[in-house]
């Protein structure tokens, strides 16, 4: 066999007195392929798995995408036709299967597949698998196999054309995106047509492998296991799914067993022709022990392995091995005492789990580009800051297998949407035919993961609908609500809930659940906060004013935005372009009016950069904008986090906060709290304390000072508050203040600690609220427990006495790695530290400065030096930017 064929062939044992081998053939064609465009002006060589942006920057044609303005210099990639061709070398063997096929793991988009001159199929979904039987096309020696792609973006407007009855809005994005239109009409990710935290790259390739597969008796597709718990048995069950392609009908015998649990099956089965899905159940030994699966910080992630054996006869014709985790999910929709309205909470394995974490979105433009790295970077960075959820965002792509593998094994959750947001969309038989063969082949691919534990139809269709963005004739309403119970209800829920009964399904994201389904699927608000789940955005309240946020069931997307550092834009502009106010800032903004709200807000509390040097005055700004994103969604997440137990005037038991959005997709202001590249913004260790498993919430109502006590723990605690006050001018504390043990049940948050803020200031004698500042901490009878928070008790910009800090830093090497002593003179707000653009990240940054000397330790992603590290460190804090 050639290196470029993987045969699969098994010699069964002497045990079974047999001397068969049973073979299948896989022959991958990814790697070196040739690309042209329709009129072959452009021709160069391309990897697949790849796209037409990477092909032509890897071959010098153009420069990076991401450079400067060339998203839209580079719009013609987008309106082209583009042909992928490569020339394998056939065999009499390879044919002498009963069947091959062709097997395309990802198009993406709209394309006509040609092998030999002779057109085998087509294709008009990215989320797709698509095989195509080819066995009597193929020739000894060469064969070509063309590729030829349509124009997404021509595609997409000649789709909307074609639909004439009625418009399926929006036609287009705001202007202020650059992007291109009807993007609802094209099973792409939608985000690529432009969004408001990135730019418009319409992609074009094959972005998956690409291979032959030839077998004489059957081929399995996919397995795929979910174990279920029933209580009134007290016993796990396996539901085991083969996927399997038959030549004919095949007698058989399936052989299940997971050997740790001491656990086996053996189940006779009849495989019948062409492409099956067969069920069987594997029943766990109740004498074993079985170990479950927890979201991070509540426990473990172990799994076990489940082998997979077929035979026909004696004859070994299928087996495999795929891991098992044990876990139950529910979505908890009950009336609680006190409260209008329906609780919204996840429980796993019983237990219920504040969701905390974030909102992921694609880690780059182009997929191909989205490596293992990058993927283990991003969500390791989650779990290092306690994260225990992620939400995959419906405008982007079903992530690849490696993300969900990860988030099973560091105890991700995630909300899975399907890839359909912010808009409407058309219900023909054809559209509806590939979205249907899309959410089960997803559904197939990744029920098996226990990190996954919901699935949400779409993002904000319900609300758009509700609130009427597309500003629909209400003679025309009950139209688009019909399409909209079509493709969410009717089309989509009824495919999950026949794939998957392990699960819950959510129509959408905002959604009132359960009460949306009572009004039909779209609620009069679905932004109630007495039901399921809501996004909320404010960009001109004040963010630091609890009373401004929804006191809502789950909080799934709320934010602000930021700028992301210089070292991580100057890469992709120039001199000109480093100013707030430079066509390049503007261009980079696809938000409208997103770099004037964070001034603004950032003016509320804090006074605007003012250097008279044109670059530090940028730097500073962008530095105060991270300021304020970061300082914005603290507050609001903790709000969140201390609404967990109690109802106020019928609303709170908040079990979740998703704040918009982890990660970057390109060199940009946006929500993120990680810059494209991995850095961590301000925001993101800002997460590693308001994330905390036990933390301190501050905050005033009425005049009077609470604090909370926050415990994700399962032990119920008893601690007390620390209080101190600290002069703005002194590093020493003024005074402290200590609460008595309080209960707090494990779970929960409760106060404990209260006392008019006049009165405490006036115990410390020379405190005022312009002079002076509040940290606060939790202790139990051992010590400090979780992390030490701090609340103003004025604006910084009216704080009084506030001085530079001129803090110097030394950074020294050992065996542990690097780390930088700081020394400061005074008390510093937002210490930030930078090494420019040597990767990696410091072990705590953007902090409160209360002490004259502190020590960080920096992790380098590459090799680097003392010397380096000095020359490229800088240090700011609040003081240094006016």
């Amino acid at each position: 066999m050639s290196p470029f064929v993987r045969g699969v062939c098994v010699l069964l044992s002497l045990f079974w007195g047999l001397f068969s081998v049973f073979c299948s053939v896989t022959r991958s064609l990814d790697g070196k392929w040739s690309l042209s465009n329709s009129d072959g002006s452009v021709s160069l060589p391309a990897e697949v798995p790849g796209c037409v942006h990477s092909a032509l920057q890897q071959q010098g044609y153009i420069q990076d995408p991401y450079f400067r303005f060339n998203d839209v210099s580079y719009r013609w990639i987008a309106f082209d036709n583009w042909t992928y061709t490569t020339t394998f070398t056939g065999s009499s063997q390879l044919r002498a299967n009963h069947k091959v096929l062709l097997v395309f793991d990802g198009v993406d988009t709209a394309a006509s597949v040609w092998l030999n001159g002779i057109i085998v199929g087509k294709t008009d979904n990215m989320f797709r698998r698509y095989d195509f039987p080819v066995r009597d096309l193929l020739k000894d020696g060469d064969n070509v196999l063309n590729v030829s792609l349509l124009s997404p973006v021509v595609y997409a407007s000649e789709r909307r054309t074609a639909h004439s009855a009625y418009r399926v809005p929006p036609e287009c994005p705001p202007r202020v995106q650059q992007g291109e239109c009807h993007v609802n009409f094209i099973r792409k990710e939608q985000s690529s047509f432009s969004w408001d935290w990135g730019p418009s790259f319409p992609t074009m390739g094959l972005w998956k492998g690409v291979r032959l597969e030839a077998f004489d008796v059957l081929q399995l597709l996919r397995v795929s296991s979910v174990p279920l718990h029933s209580l009134s048995l007290s016993q796990w069950t396996v539901q085991v799914e083969l996927l399997v392609d038959a030549v004919q009908t095949t007698n058989g015998q399936i052989v299940l067993s997971i050997p740790e649990l001491h656990s086996e099956q053996i189940l006779q089965t009849q495989f019948l022709p062409g492409k099956t899905k067969n069920s069987f159940t594997l029943n766990i030994n109740t004498s074993s022990q079985v170990k479950l699966w927890w979201p991070n910080g509540h426990g473990d992630q172990p799994s076990y392995q489940l082998t997979v054996r077929g035979f026909q006869g004696r004859v070994l014709i299928l087996n495999t091995e795929s891991k098992v985790y044990f876990r139950s999910v529910e979505l908890v929709q009950e009336p609680i005492v006190g409260s209008p309205g329906l609780s919204f909470y996840f429980r796993i394995n019983g237990k219920p789990v504040f969701l905390k974490g974030s909102n992921w979105i694609p880690a780059h433009s182009f997929q191909d580009q989205v490596t293992p790295a990058v993927l283990r970077n991003l969500l390791q960075s989650a779990v290092d800051v306690s994260m225990n959820a992620l939400r995959v965002w419906g405008g982007g792509v079903y992530e690849q297998d490696l993300f969900y593998s990860l988030c099973d094994e560091m105890g991700i959750m995630v909300w899975q949407d399907f890839m359909f947001a912010c808009a409407l969309y058309p219900t023909e038989d054809d559209f509806m035919q590939t979205v249907r063969e899309e959410v089960v082949q997803q559904v197939q691919r990744l029920k098996s993961h226990p990190s996954i534990i919901t699935w949400s139809g779409n993002n904000e269709n319900e609300a758009a609908l509700a609130t009427d963005w597309f500003n629909i004739p209400a003679p025309q309403r009950a139209e688009y609500l019909s399409d909209y119970v079509t493709l969410y209800v009717n089309n989509i829920r009824a495919l999950v809930q026949e794939e998957d009964q392990s699960r819950p399904f959510l129509v959408s994201s905002p959604t009132n659940g359960a009460e949306s389904e009572q009004e039909g699927w779209v609620a009069a608000d679905p932004y109630d906060p007495h039901y399921g789940d809501t996004h909320f955005y404010s960009y001109s309240l004040d963010c630091w004013d609890w009373r401004t946020f929804p006191r809502t069931r789950f909080a799934s997307e709320y934010g602000f935005q930021s700028w992301p550092s210089f070292s991580t834009l100057q890469p992709v502009s120039t001199l000109e372009d480093w100013s707030y106010n430079s066509n390049f800032s503007s261009h980079r903004q696809h938000h409208e009016d997103g770099n004037q709200q964070m001034l603004l807000q950032a003016a509320l509390h804090f006074k605007l950069p003012n250097s008279t040097d044109p670059l530090k005055r940028f730097t500073d700004t962008l530095y105060i904008t991270q300021v304020m994103q970061a300082q914005c969604v603290k507050s609001q997440t903790e709000f969140y986090r201390r609404s967990r137990s109690e109802i106020i005037e019928g609303r709170g038991r908040t079990m979740g906060a998703l704040y918009w959005q982890l990660n970057d997709v390109w060199q940009a202001p946006s929500w993120s709290s990680i810059e494209f590249g991995g850095k961590w913004k301000m925001l993101h260790y800002f997460a590693q304390n308001f994330f905390a498993a036990v933390l301190p919430v501050g905050f005033e109502d009425g005049g009077t000072l609470f604090v909370y006590a926050v415990s994700d723990l399962s032990p119920d605690l008893e601690l007390r508050a620390v209080v101190s006050a600290y002069s703005w001018s002194d590093l020493d504390p003024v005074c402290t203040l200590k609460s008595d043990l309080l209960p707090v049940p494990g779970g929960s948050a409760a106060i404990v600690f209260k006392q008019p803020v006049a009165a405490l200031l006036a115990g410390c004698g020379s405190c005022t609220r312009l002079t002076c500042l509040l940290t606060f901490h939790l202790e139990d009878s051992g010590g400090q427990q979780g992390p030490t928070n701090h609340h103003f008790l004025c604006s910084p910009k009216d704080a009084q006495g506030l001085q530079r800090p001129n803090i110097t830093a030394t950074v020294q090497e050992d065996q542990a790695g690097y780390s930088i002593t700081l020394r400061s003179a005074s008390v510093a707000a937002f210490v930030w530290l930078d090494v420019g653009n040597v990767p990696g990240r410091f072990s705590s940054n953007g902090f409160l400065m209360l002490s004259r000397n502190r020590t960080v330790s920096f992790d380098a992603w590459r090799k680097t030096s003392v010397e380096e590290l000095s020359r490229w460190l800088s240090v700011t804090s609040l003081r240094d930017v006016y």
